[in-house]
């Protein structure tokens, strides 16, 4: 007769069985670029991390991202917006063990267009576009993509560009109008000419001192 503890200790090891058998296949996955429609990052990955559940595959996807750094956009009246900047607007990065399987389901994936590969010609004339071979990510490329991710300092980004006519908000040469002649987004610092005792003048502001006249 079998004891209770003697059943407890099997599932125990079953457990640990099953967990060093998901470990084993994760460290075989690998790290997919999958290009997607314009804009629809974010609804490939949701659609996505679904279609895994609904097909019952997450035992060989395990992730689904979307590299982004952080980025600060300097609004028209100067105010500053956090906000995340795409590393390759366009595509999103699935890790996965690979087979037809799960090749159908993130290729059926609403507005995914294909993954990254080679393109193997289909026989006979060679005409007409083949079949492409999902090619996975090399170990070095997908760490300093996510070493990229992890250490990148914010962006600034500004709307403004040489030749902007701008007026100054705030300092010394407040409510003068001027134009651009040059944007330091790592310094958010820009250069204008400023018309200063009937001569064009250039100087430094902050992005925030500045407005840009439409």
């Amino acid at each position: 007769m079998t004891s209770a503890t003697d059943e407890s200790s099997d599932l125990t090891l079953q457990s640990e069985e099953s967990a060093d058998s998901t470990s084993d296949i994760y460290k075989e996955s690998r790290w997919y670029a999958v290009q997607v429609a314009s804009g629809c990052e974010k609804r490939v990955k949701t659609n996505l991390e679904q279609r895994i559940q609904t097909f019952d595959v997450a035992d060989r996807i395990f992730q689904v991202e979307i590299p982004h750094t952080p980025a600060v956009k300097i609004r028209k009246d100067g105010s500053r917006q956090h906000t995340e900047e795409k590393v390759f607007p366009g595509y999103v990065l699935v890790k996965m063990i690979m087979d037809d399987h799960v090749w159908q389901v993130v290729r059926n994936t609403s507005h995914v267009i294909n993954f990254v590969g080679a393109e193997q010609r289909r026989g006979g004339s060679g005409k007409g576009r083949g079949h492409v071979k999902p090619v996975p990510l090399g170990h070095a490329e997908v760490e300093r993509i996510f070493k990229q991710t992890a250490e990148q300092e914010p962006i600034v980004k500004i709307d403004m560009a040489a030749g902007d006519k701008i007026i100054v908000l705030s300092g010394p040469f407040k409510d003068f109008e001027g134009e651009v002649i040059e944007v330091s987004p790592e310094r958010s610092k820009l250069k204008a000419l400023l018309s200063i005792f009937g001569r064009d003048t250039p100087v430094e502001l902050e992005f925030n001192q500045v407005q840009k006249q439409s």
